[in-house]
């Protein structure tokens, strides 16, 4: 059984979680429901589908999990770059947050290309 508590890319997801929380404050309020639920949503499910895939004993769940986690993290970013579109945070703080994600999506993919090679 694995320790989630142990890779680098569930700690950095639970920094992005913080991250992330701090940025929504900053979106209107008529977004609530809309882009904040959905950004909100989909930082909480990086790391909850590392730690999920974590207790699963085959190493083809392990990788599935982490590939949902991978997806979640690229709809993060995706959500990132509209709140910018839609001019409700700036380019720089977009450029910060997404950098950040990207740093995580590369860790998770290369976990998955470990863990698809050498098991």
């Amino acid at each position: 059984m694995r320790n989630f508590r142990e890779l680098n890319v569930w700690k950095d997801g639970r920094i992005l979680v913080k991250d992330i929380y701090s940025l929504t404050k900053l979106l209107p309020d008529s977004e609530k429901f809309g882009l904040i639920s959905q950004i909100q949503r989909s930082v909480i499910s990086i790391p909850a589908n590392i730690a999920e895939g974590c207790s699963k004993y085959s190493q083809k769940d392990f990788v599935r999990f982490l590939q949902i986690g991978l997806g979640s993290a690229y709809e993060l970013e995706s959500h990132i770059i509209l709140c910018e579109d839609l001019n409700f945070i700036s380019s720089d703080t977009s450029a910060l947050i997404i950098k950040k994600i990207q740093r995580l999506q590369k860790g998770i993919a290369s976990l998955i290309k470990y863990n698809r090679s050498n098991h």
